[in-house]
């Protein structure tokens, strides 16, 4: 059986819609693999939405690993960063040993990933942006596409690396984000300034608001087919490349087509 780890911090409901998502089409079939196990940054009692997380976790009897990153950081008070990151990566890692999981998902985990658990691990991770796109979280990925007046976005899985949301890309898909029903939000805040809007709306804003329902619906089928793609061989990890099934390196598997078509009807 394919093995998956699976790491989140649990934020929010995103999170638990992806660990959701990814469990039931283990259950129903669609992918012939297991979750091994969930890792997650932090502790019972330290947030009230990675606690809702842990407990759909426990509710799948999935194995639960969980180290706390902050109160790990706070021990090593005064050392220098990345020192600190290197002995939290080192202790991840022993207390995941035995479960040697064939790939390993990063959805929502809110750490960047050192070298040697690179090196150990065959790692991918769900990035709200298409490959070139803004990095950092969702929320910034989106305010970054508002300010620069992008016409389209996307969203990818690629491989884990170092440097934050730059590794090479294993699958991704696009969409517009212009037409219907977007431009009506867009002539909204013609002539304001990113920061006003921020300051003003925030996350309530309907344009930012309409760009993470569309984001979003995509994350879940991309997910599930990635995995899917890894689990029956169609594409892997070698020595650090994304390859496919003949072993030949790959720029990425464009799956556009495949997860509108899965999309239809969900999204307005």
């Amino acid at each position: 059986m394919y093995k998956i780890g699976w790491f989140s911090t649990g934020r929010g409901e995103g999170s638990r819609a992806l660990l959701t998502t990814t469990q039931e089409s283990i259950e129903k079939g669609q992918i012939n693999a297991e979750i091994a196990f969930v890792f997650n940054n932090r502790e019972p009692g330290e947030a009230e939405e990675t606690d809702r997380f842990l407990q759909l976790a426990r509710s799948y009897h999935i194995p639960l690993i969980c180290l706390s990153s902050r109160r790990f950081k706070a021990q090593k008070a005064g050392g220098a960063w990345p020192r600190y990151r290197l002995e939290y990566d080192r202790e991840v890692m022993s207390r995941l040993e035995g479960f040697d999981p064939d790939l390993c998902v990063l959805a929502g985990y809110m750490l960047i990933v050192g070298e040697e658990m690179c090196q150990k691990y065959k790692m991918i991770n769900l990035h709200p942006a298409a490959p070139g796109g803004p990095t950092g979280t969702w929320q910034e990925v989106i305010w970054k596409l508002i300010e620069t007046k992008a016409s389209e976005t996307g969203v990818m899985m690629h491989l884990v690396t170092p440097e934050l949301d730059k590794g090479p890309p294993v699958s991704y898909c696009t969409f517009s984000i212009r037409g219907e029903p977007f431009d009506r939000y867009w002539s909204e805040i013609r002539g304001r300034s990113i920061e006003e809007v921020r300051a003003q709306e925030g996350g309530k804003n309907p344009l930012f608001g309409l760009i993470r329902e569309h984001g979003l619906a995509r994350e879940f089928p991309l997910i599930v087919t990635t995995i899917k793609a890894f689990s029956e061989g169609m594409v892997r990890i070698e020595k650090g490349i994304v390859v496919d099934a003949r072993g030949e390196p790959i720029g990425g598997y464009n799956l556009t087509e495949e997860i509108e078509e899965k999309v239809k009807g969900a999204i307005l």
